[in-house]
């Protein structure tokens, strides 16, 4: 006697990408039902994206679950954006739409999605970033990334879901790369999950899982921090757009366009915003 197998389909897109094999490729799971976490981290695994994400939707509420090669995240960017863009897509209308997926312990995030000469863009609203402090390690963080000098600003965990430490730098990103085994157990003495190194020169930036393995092609989570950053400390206008690079060094350029809200003294919100394009789709079988 035969098994029937059960299949699910997914939609493969990049983020922050105008053209498709650009940006930061996602594989979107429009419906999950049934799927435990196991398996959707055993497909994830199995498609190779940097991160998947797969939807539940029930009675008009759309539920995410988000997963990277190793673990569940409560929180990514470019897996929302590029869900949302998905569903856009779907429903079949040019006219603007928004979106809010209901997300890990009870809290809620709206992507608002446009259709534009011929393309989608989805603007992400991350609210209200948490400041949660400076770190003094300066040189030990330095040699953690292969970095000479940091910029002459502070280094400081900020969070929009999650718990980034924004180190700044003045160039030397090309050479940067994690030279420590146990990084993640220093982010987190520091009470950070992640660290982003931001060149505040160029508004570029790299980001690594903690083992130094994987590097991001573009970490809308962590565009937010930075947006919330650099408001805080000069480097952008309240309600002015500023254009995040991400990805050069990895031939995956990639436009991540963050606008922060507020002052100096209040950063309210912010939002991260980027184009998606189309690669393809597929089915996969239920592990």
């Amino acid at each position: 006697m035969s098994l029937i197998k059960q299949t699910f389909n997914f939609i493969h897109c990049d983020v922050f990408a105008s053209e498709p094999y650009s940006g930061n490729s996602l594989a979107v799971f429009p419906e999950s039902e049934g799927l435990s976490g196991d398996q959707m981290l055993t497909i994830t695994q199995e498609l190779r994206h940097f991160e998947s994400i797969f939807l539940k939707q029930t009675n008009g509420r759309i539920c995410p679950q988000v997963f990277d090669l190793f673990k569940e995240l409560l929180f990514a960017g470019h897996p929302i954006i590029g869900a949302a863009c998905i569903l856009h897509k779907q429903s079949g209308t040019d006219s603007e739409r928004i979106w809010t997926l209901e997300l890990q312990a009870g809290r809620s995030v709206q992507v608002t999605t446009e259709y534009r000469d011929g393309r989608y863009f989805g603007t992400l609203d991350q609210g209200r970033p948490k400041m949660l402090g400076t770190v003094e390690e300066r040189a030990e963080i330095a040699q953690a990334f292969n970095l000479g000098a940091l910029a002459d600003l502070p280094l400081e965990v900020i969070s929009t879901g999650l718990k980034y430490l924004v180190v700044p730098v003045d160039g030397g990103l090309a050479d940067a790369h994690i030279t420590v085994p146990d990084l993640e157990t220093k982010l987190n003495s520091f009470g950070a999950e992640f660290a982003y190194l931001f060149d505040v020169g160029t508004f570029e930036g790299r980001h690594w899982n903690n083992d130094g393995i994987m590097e991001d092609v573009a970490t809308g989570s962590a565009a937010g921090v930075v947006g919330a950053y650099a408001l805080k400390h000069g480097l952008a206008q309240p309600s002015e757009s500023v254009l995040l690079k991400q990805g050069h060094f990895m031939g995956r350029p990639s436009a991540l366009i963050v606008t922060p809200f507020g002052t100096s003294g209040n950063v309210e919100r912010v939002t991260v915003a980027g184009e998606v394009a189309f690669v393809g789709q597929g089915e996969v079988i239920a592990p």
